[in-house]
């Protein structure tokens, strides 16, 4: 006798509603090769920071710290009206530095600090003047002109394997061709990279290629989650995803540089300890402190 099969029960009114929300819920950011694909906002029922709130922490930053002059010579003409033009110690406009340069130097200033990241690429640069030398040099050769800004063997090897990757690809050690690319175009090319993650080349979009991104590193992802601009929850790919949506265009770049030098300095905004206010060294001497009183 063959098996009786049991009518499906029609699903009630509470059952569809709950397989249709689920059906339609905004999908977690993935990942290729390091590159976010998906760019919807992760919480878009999460209306901070609205555009007053992100001109008024970037005015009360700038205020504080002044512009940080580590990123001077990366500020555009016009991000808007209180920003001025870049210029170097003679009052001429500086130099622009190359992609393949910056995309260099941004490796090099992971998990270390800016002065060692600096040293780390001038000695990079004074023991092979072009990225030819760098490329026929020994791993080991690259590996001791870097160590002073830590993991030397890992970030040699990122190097190594960029250079000959773009060696093999475009037939020179050159990136210029990124700047007329789109932004979509530039994230994927970028990412075929081993070793170049999101945030590197979020960091390589907004210095180097002018364009409106907001990398987040530590820094902006504790004081980001502390101010409540994100969900407790929110991880670093969908805090990027959120803030790119969220922060206007035009306030990009200063509120970025500003908000990981004031994370640097400021020991009273975030705490390790669940990404809430240091009660035991809050004085209200930080400036943040107050917006985390419309934390929801």
């Amino acid at each position: 006798m063959g098996k009786i099969r049991k009518r499906k029960q029609p699903e009630s009114g509470l059952e569809s509603k709950l397989k249709s929300s689920l059906e339609t819920r905004p999908k977690s950011a993935r990942t290729t090769n390091g590159a976010i694909e998906n760019l919807k906002d992760p919480y878009p029922i999460h209306a901070r920071p609205n555009p007053e709130e992100c001109r008024a922490v970037r005015d009360t930053l700038l205020a504080l710290h002044g512009f940080p002059q580590e990123f001077a010579k990366y500020r555009r003409k016009s991000t808007d009206d209180a920003v001025e033009l870049a210029q170097d110690a003679t009052g001429l406009p500086a130099e622009e530095e190359s992609v393949l340069d910056g995309l260099v130097r941004t490796v090099l200033s992971q998990n270390t600090t800016e002065a060692n990241s600096q040293r780390a690429f001038a000695s990079l640069k004074s023991a092979f003047p072009t990225w030819e030398d760098v490329l026929s040099a020994g791993t080991k050769d690259v590996e001791d002109a870097i160590r002073c800004g830590g993991l030397a063997p890992t970030k040699a090897s990122c190097i190594k394997n960029l250079l000959n990757c773009l060696l093999e690809r475009r037939g020179k050690l050159c990136l210029e061709y990124l700047r007329d690319l789109s932004l979509d175009e530039i994230k994927s090319e970028l990412s075929l990279f081993k070793g170049i993650g999101p945030k590197t080349v979020s960091c390589v979009l907004m210095f180097n290629l002018q364009r409106d991104d907001f990398p987040v590193d530590t820094h902006i992802f504790e004081i980001a989650k502390t101010i409540g601009w994100v969900p407790a929850f929110a991880d670093r790919n969908k805090t990027y995803l959120h803030l790119n949506r969220r922060i206007p265009k035009e306030l990009m770049f200063d509120l970025n540089c500003l908000l990981y030098t004031h994370g640097k300095l400021c020991n009273k905004c975030t705490s390790k300890r669940g990404n809430q206010p240091n009660k035991t060294s809050c004085d209200n001497s930080c400036p943040l402190l107050k917006y985390c009183e419309r934390s929801v």
